[in-house]
């Protein structure tokens, strides 16, 4: 009964996965699961080839998720390159457009201002400022945006980032 699935599900994982010989590795395993589990002697097998394409397909899930996290294990030892920000002249730049978006944040129209504050600094959402301002979060959205093209424009326009 089991041999009648056996070539079409190593077909259709060698495809899911494009190796066929962890194809083989997976399909085996489903094979395994299935004859260790009591679902088959209990249906008689009725649904065997549902129960086995199921269980390889999620073999081959549980897999993927392995190897994701297994990327981020050993994040630590990974070797970054040499960061510039730690050389005089881009500190002394980034201190600069810090400057200039701090003058260009305090020439915003008051609301604008208070509004763009609120969200960029002080993390509230949009209907926390529309309550804490009275306005609607229709204007707070419109009060920030504004604010955003302000900056960049003010800080395209003074030879900032």
């Amino acid at each position: 009964m089991f041999e009648r699935y056996y070539h079409d599900l190593h077909l259709f994982i060698s495809r899911s996965i494009g190796c066929r010989d962890k194809a083989q590795d997976v399909v085996q395993e489903a094979y395994a699961r299935v004859l260790a589990s009591k679902q088959v002697s209990q249906d008689g097998g009725a649904g065997l080839g549902a129960l086995l394409y199921t269980t390889a397909k999620n073999i081959v899930i549980d897999q993927y998720r392995q190897n994701q996290s297994r990327q981020y294990d050993n994040y630590e030892h990974v070797e970054l390159p040499a960061s510039r920000a730690d050389e005089p002249e881009h500190r002394a730049a980034g201190r600069q457009s810090m400057k200039l978006l701090l003058e260009l944040i305090d020439s915003l129209p008051p609301r604008s201002k208070e509004a763009f504050v609120l969200y960029k600094f002080e993390g509230l959402s949009h209907a926390e400022i529309a309550k804490q301002m009275g306005i609607s979060i229709n204007m707070v959205e419109k009060h920030i945006i504004n604010a955003m093209v302000s900056c960049k424009k003010g800080m395209a326009e003074r030879g900032g980032k």
